[in-house]
């Protein structure tokens, strides 16, 4: 496998310092760290919220338009509020 100058500074970086500790069991590990990884990225809650019955429709209208499900147009719209990538104004 061929590296890019980026991974090969990360090797370095990793293989010269006294801050990591090896592991006896890196496979267990590994899968113990994707699986955790895929559980916060999939995991979801269900919520129960009351929007102005011409929102819900407006928001249905645009859904059709899309073609793609009301429930995931509420939920992109959340996650880019929570991450800062947009922004509310009253």
């Amino acid at each position: 496998m061929k590296f890019d100058e980026y991974e090969l500074d990360l090797i370095d970086a990793i293989e010269n310092t006294n801050e990591f500790e090896r592991v006896e069991n890196l496979e267990d590990e590994i899968k113990e760290a994707k699986h955790a990884a895929k559980m916060f990225l999939t995991k979801t809650k269900n919520v129960n919220i009351r929007i102005p019955e011409f929102d819900m429709l407006m928001l249905k209208r645009k859904s059709a338009e899309l073609n793609i499900p009301y429930q995931t147009i509420l939920s992109s719209l959340i996650h880019q509020y929570v991450t800062q990538k947009v922004k509310l104004t009253f």
